[in-house]
């Protein structure tokens, strides 16, 4: 083969496209951006509205109905979410993979803009945020004092932003749990009554007075002045100073006659505490495709520079740094890097050191070029691609392996070193294409996997196809040619000491073995054949986790009080879960946030909004702890928490996968709040009873108390009086309004809050000496035309596709699967009999999977169509195509057999790692056919062919599974829960392959020999 002989002749070429390949490889491993996880962009949309105080009863009629009728009948839309609560809706608008995220978030927000002015005047927030990976924080410090006020602190976190924000490579970098202030201004009814004053006329002149109005340019003569018309307030005194009422006799009433203003803290909404003192936060993100490493320094020489500044009594601290968990997953992988390169040294010893060194230089060839590809087609450095390379590192020397032991082998035979390296090469060619499109048709379907699962999946299987195709052009070039110059005669052709002994005590049985099955190969298939049904019968007892649980040492603690609590309250109860938290040994840090949740710090986890009886703790352990010791220690705490009355106490681990909100979820989907919320009191009850749930909730278990304003439309309308000015008058005086915004001389903006000067205890009273201006101007008793009422309503109402429903979710236990409670719980629920128009929904992981595993089928069938045409193609019999495919479901049995033994359920990535396996086992198989064939070709009878086949293959077979096993073993070794499985099923079904299909493919070929035709000898070049 001409294109064989050009390298080899050719060495000097081939050494400078080498070593160009080489250095294009080491630059790319530079340069290539460094992360945890791989980025990616979900079609996913959130839609935020805030309209403070209002029910969600009317968040759902003002806010949400209205949005989802525009944003549902958008193209390609695939589901559409929404929550309405107390002044909150948050809708998911979810679009099909696969679409132009750009192009819809620009239809989002185009169609929310649009139904903007159609919603309440009093929405303060209505935003859409596009869902990314990258809104992750890379890094979250605390600025932590006891003794600074709130403004210090404030002040020091943007001193600290700005250092940041000169870093390029970050997002965004953000404060939090920072106080505002504001401009309070506490009106006084007493002495707004003796002067005739409105709320609205008040209202009406602070909002005059605040005004920035361009006037235009005017010319005068050669020289253009712009003209200004400033009245915007710049101090408080200006605001004190603000006329409210002027009389004909030249009286004037300004708003410190009739209330105080002052400089005052916003709602404290969200404290924080760092290893339980106060603190606030600074949170920073990265840019998409950035790398980590580097921008994590550049920050360093950012916080080195501010450090300084701070006085004594604060300190800066770190809450959380992803970097440090990048740079251990590197270096751990780069660990497992040098394990599996030496373990896959060891499996060459066999073929010699010279035959050996002639493989083991393909690795970092191999390796160069295919991070140079990856680099090329965008994809990052991160913990899924570098295990892609892992488990590459087994098989890309698999080709090199079968050249170079098939040139040794016509060493042996008397050939010189050059002859011998292109008439091997040449003769193996087509297998070694054949084996290596088989494996790369078992890994591409992967890359194609649906939604986001298979999204944050593809740069594993992208990682393994352009190293192993690199692989493929290392082994067909400079291969031969290092081995005719490395390589030198056998004499005698019985090869080293470890070649004798392979044929000696290995080869030698597996030939007794061999004829053994030959003569019974009724017992031999069928035994086979109860072997892989039995181990199809272990899966069901096995059960199925899509993604597992994350092996980061870090966990969360949520505290929900009960509705209505104050944030003080909230706050006691945290105080008391941080101490218990903090005594414990593993525990390195602790993030305490009340009234919100913490920052975002993981890809699929989302920060909880504002609730004043909510409280998250994020806690990190020691980093070298596994993952069954953070298990152990997460169940210890959540026995501790039992006892603890007033709030419910959930300890979670973060888990892989997409986002779900509890891996048990069943929705009732139906049109009234109280039948919802009949049944799902009934599923409640159901799942409570189920074995190994914990952490069941019901959105709809405890109703709210709402205080109705009732409005007399007649008496109202009769005063000329609108129902939108009764909503701001009771806003106004009961829960205070921002009415403008206030800048003062150095710049900064202020809310101006205007409220009441009342005693919470004495809001019902208000009530009744508010005044509201009617259209004529006069003030009316608000008592008159509106009533106060108490009245239940629902806490919480939800949309799925404009759908209202509720659900009833809870967690598993430690080592019971969420589809077995699924399961269980949907058997309970058959003997339940809903209404007409309503109906269950299993949801959590079950939908989850549903969505992720849904072209799983497709690409099944892909694959194996795939690897029969390449098959057929190759051998042109069908014959010789089912005996190569025979050893599929040889590796199925250990592949199953050790996830069983090792007590591991089926999950996405074990499915995976089965379909690669399928290709991988394939390549085996070719070989042992493919030379069988040949040796008939050349006139060798059946049975002869059949046993120097077995016999000549096994060991290149055995060298292949070896270094494939030895490269995966560093992965197992891990004890990842996410990726430990596929190498698993990997290992297992090698080892299953490749000892059963020693004897069933020869026994197959045997039985069902394919026709070949007897070529006419020829001399071979």
């Amino acid at each position: 083969m001409n294109f064989i002989s050009f390298f080899v002749r050719n060495w000097q070429f081939t050494l400078i496209v080498f070593v160009l390949a080489l250095v294009l490889g080491i630059r790319a491993l530079m340069t290539m951006p460094r992360g945890e996880d791989p980025p990616f962009g979900a079609p996913i949309f959130i839609v935020l509205a805030v309209y403070p105080g209002t029910s969600p009863a009317d968040m759902e009629e003002l806010v949400a109905n209205p949005l989802e009728e525009v944003l549902y009948n958008l193209g390609d839309i695939k589901k559409v979410i929404s929550n309405s609560s107390d002044g909150l809706m948050i809708m998911q608008v979810e679009f099909l993979y696969g679409v132009n995220v750009d192009n819809k978030n620009n239809d989002v927000v185009r169609e929310v803009n649009k139904v903007r002015p159609d919603l309440p005047d009093g929405l303060i927030i209505l935003d859409v945020v596009r869902a990314a990976s990258s809104d992750v924080c890379i890094l979250q410090n605390a600025l932590v004092s006891e003794t600074a006020s709130a403004k210090e602190l404030t002040d020091l976190g943007e001193d600290l932003k700005r250092e940041l924000e000169r870093v390029r490579t970050l997002k965004f970098v953000k404060l939090q749990a920072n106080p505002a202030q504001q401009i309070e201004i506490k009106l006084d009814l007493n002495r707004m009554a003796q002067y005739r004053l409105g709320l609205n006329q008040v209202l009406g002149s602070i909002q005059a007075a605040n005004v920035n109005i361009p006037g235009g340019s005017l010319d005068l003569g050669k020289r253009r002045f712009n003209i200004l018309t400033t009245s915007e307030l710049a101090r408080i005194e200006d605001i004190r100073k603000v006329i409210v009422q002027a009389t004909p006799e030249g009286k004037v009433v300004h708003l410190s006659d009739i209330g105080e203003v002052r400089m005052s803290i916003e709602d404290d909404i969200h404290r924080a505490r760092m290893n339980g003192h106060r603190a606030i936060w600074v949170i920073s993100a990265l840019k998409d495709r950035q790398n980590i490493v580097e921008t994590r320094a550049e920050m360093e020489a950012a916080i080195e520079r501010f450090k300084p500044t701070l006085p004594k009594h604060v300190t800066l601290e770190t809450a959380f740094d992803q970097a440090q968990s990048v740079d251990r997953r590197l270096s751990g992988l780069g660990q497992d890097f040098i394990i599996a390169i030496l373990l896959v040294m060891l499996t060459l010893v066999p073929l010699g050191w010279r035959a050996s060194v002639v493989v083991m230089i393909s690795i970092p060839l191999s390796l160069a070029i295919g991070v140079a590809l990856l680099s090329a087609l965008g994809y990052t450095l991160n913990q899924l691609s570098i295990v892609g390379m892992v488990v590459a590192l087994g098989l890309l020397v698999d080709d090199s392996i079968v050249i170079v032991e098939n040139i040794e082998r016509f060493l042996r035979m008397g050939y010189s070193r050059r002859d011998a390296a292109i008439v091997a090469t040449k003769q193996i060619t087509l297998a070694v294409v054949g084996c290596t499109a088989t494996l790369l048709l078992a890994f591409i379907p992967l890359t194609f996997l649906p939604e986001g699962a298979g999204e944050f999946i593809r740069s594993l299987p992208m990682a393994v196809l352009m190293t192993v195709l690199a692989s493929l052009f290392v082994a067909m070039t400079i291969i031969p040619f290092l081995s005719s110059l490395l390589l030198k005669p056998h004499e005698g052709g019985q090869g080293n000491f470890f070649f004798r002994a392979f044929k000696k005590y290995i080869n030698a049985p597996y030939q007794r073995v061999l004829l053994w099955a030959f003569r019974h190969p009724a017992i031999t298939l069928i035994g086979t054949a109860l072997i892989f049904l039995g181990s199809l019968a272990l899966v069901p007892s096995m059960g199925f986790v899509l993604f597992p649980v994350s092996e980061k040492p870090m966990f969360t603690i949520e505290i929900s009080a009960p509705p209505g609590t104050s944030l003080d309250e909230t706050d006691r109860l945290t105080r008391r879960i941080e101490q218990v938290v903090m005594r414990r040994p593993e525990v390195v840090t602790t993030a305490t946030n009340v009234g919100k949740g913490n920052p975002r710090v993981y890809y699929n986890v989302f920060q909880r909004d504002a609730s004043p009886n909510f409280a998250e703790l994020f806690v990190q352990v020691k980093p070298d702890m596994q993952s069954p010791e953070i298990a152990a220690l997460c169940d210890t705490l959540r026995k501790q928490f039992l006892p603890f009355a007033g709030a419910r106490i959930e300890v979670k681990r973060f888990a892989q996968g997409p986002p779900v909100p509890a891996p048990v979820e069943f929705r009732i989907i139906g049109q009234n709040i109280d039948t919802l919320s009949k049944y799902a009191d009934i599923v409640e009850g159901i799942v409570n009873k189920t074995s190994g749930t914990m952490y069941v909730r019901n959105d709809l278990r405890l109703p709210r108390t709402d205080l109705k304003v009732v409005i007399n439309k007649e008496k109202a309308g009769l005063l000329g009086i609108l129902p939108a000015e009764v909503a701001k008058t009771v806003r106004l005086g009961l829960a205070g309004l921002n009415v403008s915004t206030f800048r003062n001389e150095e710049g900064d903006e202020f809310n101006i809050n205007v409220g009441l000067n009342v005693p919470p205890d004495q809001a019902m009273q208000t009530f009744g000496r508010l005044y509201i201006t009617s259209l004529s101007g006069a003030l009316i008793p608000l008592n008159q035309i509106a009533n106060l009422e108490f009245g239940a309503s629902a806490p919480l109402i939800k949309h799925f596709n404009r759908e209202r429903y509720t659900s009833v979710t809870a967690f598993n236990a430690t080592g019971i699967l969420a589809t077995d409670l699924i399961n269980s719980i949907e058997k309970d629920l058959e003997s339940v009999k809903l209404p007409h128009g309503y109906r269950f929904v299993a949801a959590g992981d079950r939908e989850a999977a549903e969505e992720s595993l849904g072209g799983m089928g497709a690409i099944v069938a892909i694959a194996l169509f795939g690897l029969f045409a390449i098959l057929v193609l190759e051998f042109r019999t069908f014959k010789s195509t089912l005996i190569v495919l025979s050893v599929v479901p040889l590796g199925i049995i250990g592949a199953i057999g050790i996830l069983y033994l090792i007590g591991e359920p089926m999950s996405f990535v074990a499915t995976i790692g089965i379909i690669a396996l399928a290709g991988i086992e394939i390549k085996n198989s070719i070989l042992l056919v493919d030379y069988t064939n040949q040796l008939r070709e050349q006139g060798t009878p059946l049975m002869e062919a059949i046993m120097d086949g077995a016999e000549t293959r096994f060991l290149p077979i055995l060298l292949t599974s070896l270094t494939a096993i030895g490269g995966l073993i560093p992965i197992v070794l891990e004890s990842s829960p996410l990726i430990s499985p596929l190498a698993w099923v990997i290992i297992g079904g090698l080892i299953s392959s490749t000892i059963l299909s020693r004897i069933i493919t020869p026994l197959l070929y045997k039985l069902l020999p394919p026709a070949v035709q007897v070529k006419t000898p020829t001399k071979l070049d």
